[in-house]
């Protein structure tokens, strides 16, 4: 174990530019304080808002960036105050990796809706240093952002779940969607909706998988248990479907129309959005108040359901559908990634990879 005092630097995969192309990249990280965690990185998941940060789709990305907020690494040391964690063990970061502390969320177990939350990436420290992402050889994080990956979760499978699996597993906890019975619709079949599909089975829901195209049907049905897949084209099966839903994950990132998906709700039914995007969605009043519909939404998920999901994934023994790829296809994967061409989310082998390409 190195010196708590000595300052270190580690190597990433950073984009520079809106062009959005990572290049190897060295930086200093923190010495790890009496709560930090200090992990040499294993893997890490590639999620779309890491496409639209790095290409500055959203309008507040800071470069040099170094993505990636699913990361699973091995503990290698660890700081006085911390009692969670010891050298070994195998461990995540998600989305966050701070908050305030003091606010309501914060006391409530809702860290991810502080309005001083420290992004892992594309954010600053409060002593103005920037965050940077798990596509890199190593991290530090603070105990509270840090949680454990249970024995006999691979690595690789684990890592998607830090994002994808708490962002469908927070909104179904909260809203209190757990129980069996329940009929469920998933809008968008990538790597949070298929994670979204997986958990609304083991919890015992009939599951639809609503698609903008036929392409994925026969996988869904056949490979993946879904029970029914629309195709929100096809008017006739829409319409069939009417008032059938009690609720709808919508995962889609970009601009689509809500008025489809509302009516297939049934009366106190809800549309949950998780897709992130900056442009305006529109609906017609009428949509919701004639069925005290809601139109809610909901951020990834807060570091207790994150910690609740894993162990429940390898209750159920829930698995991402992955490709794994090493760091000197990241610019290959994102390419894939924006054209929708991977099943159903990139893992990069960091430790397997040559950091510094």
């Amino acid at each position: 174990m190195g010196s708590l005092e000595t300052e270190r630097t580690t190597t990433g995969w950073a984009a520079r530019d809106s062009s959005g192309i990572l290049y190897p990249f060295s930086y200093p990280l923190r010495n790890t304080g009496p709560d930090d965690v200090y992990l040499k990185i294993i893997c890490c998941g590639i999620c779309h808002t890491d496409l639209h940060q790095v290409k500055n789709d959203l309008g507040n990305s800071n470069y040099p960036m170094v993505p990636g907020h699913e990361v699973v690494g091995k503990v290698a040391e660890v700081g006085s105050n911390v009692t969670k964690f010891k050298v070994g063990d195998v461990v995540g970061v998600g989305y966050l990796v701070g908050c305030c502390r003091n606010c309501r969320p914060c006391n409530t177990d809702n860290e991810q809706y502080c309005n001083k939350r420290i992004r892992s990436y594309n954010d600053k420290y409060t002593d103005g240093n920037p965050t940077q992402g798990g596509f890199a050889a190593a991290m530090v994080a603070d105990q509270k952002f840090v949680v454990r990956i249970p024995n006999g979760l691979a690595p690789q499978q684990a890592a998607p779940l830090l994002c994808a699996g708490v962002t469908v597993y927070s909104p179904l906890n909260h809203f209190g969607l757990k129980q069996s019975g329940l009929r469920g619709g998933i809008l968008g079949l990538g790597g949070v909706g298929h994670m979204g599909l997986k958990m609304a089975k083991a919890f015992g829901h009939h599951v639809t998988v609503i698609s903008s195209s036929d392409k994925k049907r026969v996988e869904a049905l056949e490979h993946l248990a879904v029970d029914q897949y629309l195709v929100s084209s096809d008017t006739e099966g829409m319409q069939r479907a009417a008032d059938s839903l009690d609720y709808i994950i919508d995962t889609v990132p970009v601009f689509h129309p809500l008025e489809p998906y509302l009516s297939l709700l049934k009366f106190d039914g809800k549309l949950i959005l998780t897709g992130i995007t900056d442009t305006s969605l529109r609906f017609v009043t009428r949509m919701v108040t004639c069925g005290r519909k809601s139109i809610t939404g909901s951020l990834v998920g807060s570091m207790k359901e994150a910690q609740e999901m894993l162990e429940f994934c390898k209750e159920k023994e829930l698995t991402s559908m992955i490709e794994v790829v090493k760091l000197d296809y990241i610019n290959k994967a994102f390419e894939r990634l924006e054209k929708n061409d991977v099943r159903y989310r990139f893992v990069v082998d960091v430790a397997g990879s040559n950091i510094d390409g």
